[in-house]
């Protein structure tokens, strides 16, 4: 893979970079508010180097192979070695130091974009970008393709550190609502190696996990670079856990007095909700809501851990990221589990097949007396039904006509495989819309082609706009004059979604999509800084950094709030790099979901 290798270029990159939030278009959403309580997650400041000595290697050492005697045991019999010095022969070496040379879970087999994802993008710069990114995207699509990026075994770029590198992809994903998957990133650095950073990035993801024995091996590190308040709470809950109540209180109560002001707040009562669940119950705390207006991940972390009931009004002042955190939660009623499993889907962190199981998990504890009418039963009857009309029928009735598009796009999501089953017909075009959305929900594009020739010369033109911008090869005639028909039958930004979109595939001309963008009143040519930062990171061939930059483009909550030239740039640049499909699904979404 070529390499940006112009030393002017990487200069661009790194000022362009470092000031792209003014480059960028607001696109109407305020950044979000932090999920730490006060005082929580500010900034560290570094310790003092420690002496070369205590110093961490850079890379892996292992460490010196013990000699091991022939016959160790047979000497020590014979009285030239005591049993002591005998059985050292035996002792295991320690572990040596995982390098932090290439850090991640996928490799190119397994989905990763390659070590070459980067290139040699400043890596200051392309930290700032992911620490300022508005997440999560208003795009599934979007944001599977960005997970799959942010866990690419990759090296990391000039200027920032290796734990450092870590802690920014982890933490942007867990502000995407990925909590697994910033663990696994998290944990593939020994703590030994741990930078101030990685450090908070650790707590906050043990938090979002609902899991804060997950702090107990980073307590003691931590607690030697940093004196916050969290980590002083963390050596009591992990005392508890360890069997120490004589030390959690004195912990409890060093927090209490130095850091809280001899307050007892809720975020120390939760603490002392976890220390009592560690020392059988001795410690019993009731935990009251009034007077608490904002949830955090402190708060969230430590309720999900020792089964606190969160009020509702409360997840109304966290971001939509903790929909994929609750996911997890196998203790939440199944209403809830429902309800939070259709909007994690929605964000990408759900796949459709999670979700399905989810429903059939609801369904299996149901009463059969009680399942009559309910949405788990309707999808089973979706999937198994005794024919093809039965199951039609039953996925008719998932997708209804709700007014909520986030609703909508989950039942789609819901029964992608379901869909797929249904056989190719003429009797079923009018559901192709419906049919074809939802295989394209989950990746099904070969699957949706098969339904071309049914859709060529249907009045429904929501499926054959679908199939015009999702197949790997349209079936559909696609041309200037059968999308400017449609473009100006539907809603304005549908249309102009659609012309964006064949734009970008390279499935109209230059010149035609120039006419029709005009006609449909917007530019398709309308340059700024970022669509620069993201013809450059083509040019150079990194994938990341597109990938990246097409994110930083999207930053709203809603599709609607998208610009038609930005949808046209993103697919463009991910389908010059090699990501070709992702460019079709982000596309069909598009059309989708407005």
């Amino acid at each position: 893979m070529r390499l940006w290798d112009n030393k002017v270029s990487r200069i661009a990159l790194a000022l362009a970079g470092a000031g792209l939030l003014a480059a960028i278009p607001a696109i109407g959403q305020e950044a979000p508010e932090s999920l730490l309580p006060e005082g929580f997650g500010d900034p560290v400041t570094a310790p003092p180097p420690p002496p070369p000595s205590q110093r961490p290697a850079d890379t892996a050492r292992p460490s010196e192979p013990l000699t091991v005697p022939v016959s160790p045991l047979v000497e020590a019999e014979e009285g030239e070695e005591d049993d002591e010095e005998a059985l050292i022969g035996f002792a295991m070496p320690s572990a040596p130091v995982r390098p932090l040379g290439s850090v991640g879970p996928l490799h190119d087999v397994d989905g990763g974009l390659g070590q070459g994802a980067f290139g040699a993008a400043d890596g200051a710069a392309l930290s700032q970008m992911m620490r300022r990114l508005d997440a999560p995207l208003p795009s599934r699509w979007a944001s599977i393709l960005l997970r799959r990026t942010l866990l690419s075994n990759v090296p990391a770029p000039s200027g920032v550190s290796a734990p450092d590198w870590i802690a920014e992809r982890a933490w942007l994903l867990l502000r995407m609502g990925e909590a697994d998957s910033a663990r696994l990133l998290v944990q593939s650095a020994d703590v030994s190696q741990y930078s101030p950073k990685l450090f908070q990035v650790a707590m906050q993801t043990s938090l979002a996990l609902g899991d804060p024995a997950g702090l107990c091996p980073l307590v003691e590190p931590a607690s030697a670079t940093s004196r916050e308040t969290g980590w002083i709470l963390a050596r009591a809950m992990c005392a508890a856990l360890s069997g120490e109540p004589g030390t959690a209180s004195a912990a409890i109560e060093d927090a209490r007095r130095t850091r809280l002001g001899g307050r007892r707040s809720i975020d120390l009562l939760l603490a002392e909700k976890v220390v009592g669940a560690g020392v059988d119950g001795r410690r019993s705390v009731t935990i009251e809501w009034d007077g608490v207006e904002q949830l955090t991940t402190w708060r969230y972390g430590l309720a999900t851990a020792t089964n606190v009931e969160i009020p509702a009004r409360l997840f109304q002042t966290a971001g939509r990221q903790v929909a994929g955190w609750r996911a997890r939660a196998s203790m939440l009623p199944d209403g809830d589990r429902i309800a939070t499993g259709r909007r994690a889907a929605v964000l990408g962190v759900l796949s459709g097949a999670a979700l399905v199981d989810l429903y059939g998990a609801v369904l299996d504890r149901m009463d059969p007396a009680d399942s009559a009418g309910t949405p788990p039963l309707a999808l089973r009857e979706a999937y198994a039904g005794e024919d093809v009309d039965a199951r039609l029928a039953a996925l008719r009735d998932i997708w209804g006509d709700s007014d909520d598009g986030v609703e909508r796009y989950a039942n789609l999501i819901l029964t992608a495989r379901a869909a797929a089953r249904v056989p190719v017909d003429p009797d079923y075009v009018a559901d192709t819309p419906s049919l074809i959305g939802a295989m394209f929900t989950a990746g099904f594009d070969r699957g949706a082609s098969r339904w071309s020739s049914a859709v060529e010369d249907a009045e429904e033109g929501d499926a054959w706009a679908l199939l015009a911008v999702g197949s790997p090869r349209p079936g559909v005639t696609v041309s200037a004059a059968r999308a400017e028909s449609y473009a100006t039958s539907v809603d304005s930004l549908k249309g102009q979604f659609l012309v964006a979109g064949l734009a970008g595939l390279g499935r109209l001309s230059g010149e035609e999509a120039s006419a029709l963008a005009g006609e449909l009143e917007f530019d398709l040519a309308r340059g700024s800084k970022w669509s620069t930062l993201l013809e450059r990171a083509v040019e150079a061939r990194q994938p990341g950094t597109v990938v990246l930059l097409a994110a930083l483009g999207m930053q709203t909550v809603d599709w609607r709030y998208v610009p038609p030239a930005h949808l046209y740039r993103i697919v463009s640049a991910l389908r010059r790099v090699g990501l070709e499909p992702e460019a079709r699904m982000i596309a069909a979404e598009a059309l989708t979901r407005v």
